[in-house]
């Protein structure tokens, strides 16, 4: 193939927002800071508190990663003059070059994402529940699809997805269900699709084929290691054991090791089965109630300062922000930025890419 005519421009566009992003990238910092912790990790007695060495050794491996981004994009545009040069030369070479250009183009969008995250903690995980809404079954059901979209959309992302609890509907789908999604930014992505899900259809469920519309709302709270002066006293916490739920076989559990906890001042309720122990299960509860106090936390300081301004609320940070139209047409629509799609299948199936970043953005914007 012949070099594009376009490759030039394309060139200089992205050295030009490759030179944008450097401030945001702070290589320098992040050299001293990894040479620091290195220092850190060599001393002897490293190992001898397990908690600040595994704190250190994430520190470190997140700085390295940030670093190899900044590293490799300046030395793949470094190299693209002389690839270009080449390119025109021998059009075998010309294939490599667009490759180069399109994976470099898209590192610069992953980077130019991460710029929109402002909040304090946007760059840690996520800890993302899915509850059925108004809809009988049909919502039960809907859930479930959410459910398994969230994930589908965080393992895309290369997220470590672990599903901590789940509660079965009736008839199908589910009730409620939890996730961690554990990665750079989790919690900043998935902040933008907190809210109501909605959902048109023929049911499924329904004998006549009628069109039906269901609801599924989604939550999302931060995981956080420092705890600060959150205080949970056991007088306010009730916990309640039972048996963890499967699809059955040999992963069914038969003792009462599922936990549920349920916070009575704020009236924060969590649950977990997804380890064999009791013990187990109640100490990532306990992870997941901190992270609910801190997400009411935050969302109370977000209501008092749009107050303060004297902006519109958005109620309870659980207003409809998505429809997914199945019949008479098909459309998925983002009703916070305009964003649309007929590829609602692509969608279902963890495509959530294009409204994430118009939300991102338009948040950054405003």
């Amino acid at each position: 193939m012949a070099v594009p005519e376009s490759a030039p421009q394309r060139i200089t566009d992205a050295r030009e927002r490759f030179a944008v992003l450097v401030p945001h990238l702070r290589p320098d910092e992040l050299r001293a800071r990894i040479a620091e912790l290195e220092g850190l990790m060599g001393a002897a007695d490293f190992w001898d508190d397990a908690d600040r060495a595994a704190k250190t050794s994430s520190e470190h491996s997140r700085a390295s990663r940030k670093l190899a981004v900044h590293d490799g994009l300046e030395s793949d545009l470094d190299d693209l003059d002389g690839l270009l040069e080449l390119a025109e030369e021998d059009e075998d070479l010309a294939g490599e070059l667009v490759e180069q250009l399109d994976s470099i183009e898209a590192r610069l969008a992953d980077l130019e994402e991460e710029r929109l995250f402002s909040g304090p903690y946007d760059a840690g995980d996520a800890l993302v529940t899915v509850n059925a809404g108004a809809g009988g079954t049909d919502a039960q059901d809907w859930a479930e699809m959410v459910l398994r979209m969230q994930m589908k959309w965080a393992e895309a992302r290369g997220f470590k997805v672990d599903l901590l609890e789940a509660s079965a509907g009736e008839q199908a789908g589910i009730k409620s269900a939890t996730f961690r999604a554990q990665g750079d930014h989790a919690y900043g992505l998935f902040g933008a699709e907190r809210g109501v899900h909605r959902l048109v259809r023929i049911s499924p469920f329904d004998s006549q084929g009628r069109r039906q519309t269901a609801f599924a709302g989604l939550e999302v709270a931060p995981v956080v290691d420092e705890i600060g002066d959150i205080e949970i006293r056991d007088e306010d916490l009730r916990v309640d054991t039972y048996r963890a739920s499967g699809a059955g076989g040999q992963h069914v559990n038969k003792t009462d090791s599922a936990v549920r906890l349920t916070h009575q001042p704020t009236g924060i309720v969590v649950a977990c089965q997804q380890e064999r122990s009791q013990t187990a299960n109640k100490e990532t509860a306990m992870k997941m109630l901190y992270a609910k106090i801190v997400e009411q936390k935050e969302r109370e300081r977000q209501e008092e300062i749009s107050r303060e301004k004297g902006e519109a609320q958005d109620v309870g940070w659980g207003s409809q922000i998505r429809s997914y139209v199945l019949n008479p047409y098909t459309m998925v629509k983002d009703l916070r930025t305009g964003v649309e799609t007929g590829n609602v299948q692509q969608v279902l199936d963890g495509d959530l890419d294009q409204f994430v970043r118009a939300w991102l953005l338009q948040q950054s914007q405003a």
